[in-house]
């Protein structure tokens, strides 16, 4: 679990077919083989590592499901190391499960706030909602506006120096992952339109399968 408060931009050292090496300075300390680490908000295992950087592998659904497998060497991405328990939750709740990618459609400057809209697929839209949570490329902005197909996200000075999403431009694909509050809403109101059924108590642990 992570809380879409980025740590470090790191850069892509090596883009290769399923695998990628990373450079960065701050998230290295204290890490271990098989840790976790949000990247561009997917989470990833490492691999390999040594004092400089650190490898990741991409499995296919990622590549699917992400930007990942556009990025090339000297491109710059967000880190986040998993929340630690007791920790504070700054952002919101981020599992670092990629639900799709959306694309940047228009960026501008709002006094000294940048203003990105971008257009989503529209099984993701109905769970964007005005003032809601989403994560963009592993950071949690609220969703200042929005319509049928797309949202606004306001940047701070400060997440547009130290997340990638102020170099982002129209055209770009971003990582979406919608807040699992909605999902869980979402779900439980199905339920109770659909009723409890026996299905439903075993998707949700309530029964086992039968022997």
């Amino acid at each position: 679990m992570f809380t879409g408060i980025i740590e470090e931009i790191g850069k892509v050292t090596s883009a290769q077919a399923g695998k990628l090496v990373i450079a960065s300075g701050e998230v290295l300390k204290g890490m271990q083989l098989g840790d976790s680490i949000a990247l561009n908000g997917a989470c990833l295992t490492i691999t390999s590592l040594d004092a400089e950087t650190f490898s990741v592998d991409l499995m296919p659904e990622t590549l699917r499901q992400s930007n990942l497998g556009l990025l090339l060497s000297g491109d710059e991405v967000n880190l986040e190391h998993p929340l630690a328990l007791g920790g504070r939750l700054g952002g919101h709740l981020v599992q670092g499960h990629v639900d799709q990618t959306g694309k940047v459609t228009q960026v501008r400057q709002e006094g000294e706030a940048v203003i990105i809209r971008l257009e989503a697929p529209s099984e993701l839209m109905r769970y964007i909602a005005k003032r809601g949570f989403v994560a963009v490329d592993g950071v949690s902005l609220t969703v200042i506006d929005c319509d049928r197909s797309s949202f606004q996200v306001s940047l701070v000075e400060y997440t547009q120096k130290h997340t990638i999403l102020g170099k982002r431009k129209a055209g770009d694909l971003v990582n979406l992952e919608v807040d699992i509050i909605a999902k869980y809403v979402e779900g439980l109101t199905q339920a109770r339109s659909e009723g409890i059924s026996v299905d439903f108590l075993k998707e949700h642990g309530f029964l086992g399968e039968e022997e």
